[in-house]
């Protein structure tokens, strides 16, 4: 056991704005003290043994036993301690490296890739926080847990929920919201409840129900962002513990970001690694009030967000403060991106036959803003975050390829036989 074979980092829950110390026992997401975001503070002063922690790291992904197989679970002494026999786990974080060709190209970069957090169990990121928060609360005896979604949170909720045997309730948006997610939802289990408004005004409501009788498990619950820092760990594990340059990811309520910078943050406290990599959070350009408040130094003002890349149409992030912390300690940036942006990128990442949710493509949108004014040095290591799957919302890949975008790929429409066989000689002959 690894617990015998080095000093383990112990983990303290602390409000994240005003510093007091909370109860790690209790089911509250937000301090008594202030009403700020809690979050677990790691103390690395304890001799961590880097050399053998990679050996069991290693020995646990030649494992068959569950837990190992799990890309969050497999760092279980850099998370809240639980006991074994209470994780929910659907192998969620053997997500891929992409070498990003086409993408690279459109970008006017060399060196970039991308990592697939839609290739989880629900097909998006959502699963690396979720099953931290499902399991700790399924080990305390909730029999409910509920959250405010645009669609990925809710199905990932219903799934891992499914799997505790507990009742998941969701509150969306009445429109605005992907058909797919909602499907993937309703298939689950969940209960959906549709407001009359958007997403931020869903996570108002959920922010005021008792949290002894409902498990809270959007970002604001400190698990989620726990688990969601595994992210930076199995990055770095896949690549050779290389940090890269970059790291380019979409923002939407802030959690993603404010995860993936504690990971990196933790590894170097740990030794695991002697730099970390600038961290780039993009926005939607009608949603984009974090961009604001970087620019400024003022604090976030929030906005009525418009945006068709739905997963991250939210005007009022709840964990901007943590995000952007992570954000100037790794000497990063924020920028804003158009809708049109998103989907040229969005169509390009499919042509490296890697398809993604029209959030996802905002990285790749940022990486080509950031190579043009020079932020981004066209030889730079960069990682761009594909945080859902293209499955996740069909319907805006099919508009998107039926219109006259310069990468729709319309559908070739013919009369009879003999225009079908003209249409791929035709077709051939371009081919050479």
């Amino acid at each position: 056991m690894i617990s015998a074979a080095l000093p383990l980092p112990r983990l303290q829950l602390r409000c994240s704005e005003c510093a007091a110390a909370q109860s790690e026992q209790g089911a509250a997401v937000f301090c008594d003290a202030c009403g700020g975001l809690l979050a677990f503070e790691l103390d690395a002063q304890v001799g961590f043994d880097v050399a053998r922690y990679r050996e069991v790291l290693a020995e646990r992904r030649r494992s068959n036993e569950v837990v190992d197989r799990s890309g969050v679970w497999r760092f279980r002494e850099l998370l809240p301690a639980l006991v074994q026999e209470k994780i929910v786990t659907l192998r969620e974080g053997e997500v891929p490296l992409y070498d990003a060709r086409r993408g690279a190209e459109y970008a006017n970069a060399r060196r970039v890739r991308y990592m697939h957090l839609g290739m989880n169990p629900t097909a998006s990121f959502k699963d690396f926080g979720m099953t931290v928060a499902i399991s700790h609360a399924r080990a305390r005896g909730a029999r409910l847990a509920i959250c405010a979604s645009t669609g990925n949170t809710s199905a990932s909720m219903a799934a891992y929920a499914a799997r505790a045997g507990m009742t998941a309730i969701v509150l969306v948006p009445d429109r605005g919201i992907s058909e797919a997610k909602l499907a993937q939802t309703l298939d689950y289990g969940a209960k959906v409840v549709a407001i009359g408004g958007d997403f931020d005004a869903a996570l108002e409501i959920v922010r005021t129900v008792d949290a002894k009788r409902f498990a809270i498990v959007n970002s604001v619950n400190p698990l989620r962002i726990e688990g969601q820092k595994t992210i930076a760990l199995i990055l770095l594990e896949a690549s050779g513990w290389r940090v890269p340059d970059w790291v380019i990811l979409p923002g939407g309520n802030l959690g993603n970001s404010s995860a993936i910078g504690k990971g990196f943050r933790e590894a170097h406290a740990l030794g695991l690694i002697d730099r970390i990599p600038r961290l780039a959070v993009v926005q939607a350009a009608l949603a984009a009030p974090f961009v604001r408040a970087f620019e400024t130094g003022m604090d976030l003002v929030p906005v009525h967000a418009e945006t068709t890349a739905t997963a991250i149409k939210i005007g009022a992030p709840a964990s901007w403060r943590k995000s952007l912390a992570e954000v100037r300690a790794s000497d990063g940036i924020v920028i804003a991106v158009s809708d049109e942006a998103i989907a040229e990128s969005r169509a390009v990442v499919g042509l490296d036959g890697i398809g993604c949710e029209p959030a996802s493509a905002a990285s790749l949108a940022g990486l080509r803003v950031l190579v043009e004014r020079g932020i981004v040095a066209p030889d730079d290591d960069v990682v761009l975050m594909l945080t859902g799957h293209m499955l996740k919302d069909t319907a805006y890949a099919a508009a998107y390829h039926a219109g006259a975008a310069p990468f729709a790929n319309a559908i070739a429409r013919v009369g009879n036989a003999n225009d079908a066989r003209r249409h791929l000689d035709e077709l051939a002959r371009k081919a050479g």
